[in-house]
């Protein structure tokens, strides 16, 4: 389950990518060993993001 941190910066980064940028969102999942929230997006899939669990973007 996601940290609160980390669906705030689902929300902004959601926002930023679709309203801004016009770039699809492919994939959202937690990875198991980090807990940081991916996120894989971008028309061709060349973008990808993590959040950590207080809520960085790396």
């Amino acid at each position: 389950m996601p940290t609160n941190a980390q669906l705030r910066g689902l929300y902004r980064i959601g926002y930023q990518l679709t309203y801004l940028m016009f770039q699809p969102i492919h994939l959202i999942c937690i990875d198991d060993r980090t807990q940081n929230l991916f996120i894989l997006a971008g028309n061709n899939e060349e973008i990808d993001l993590e959040i950590t669990p207080n809520g960085e973007v790396l």
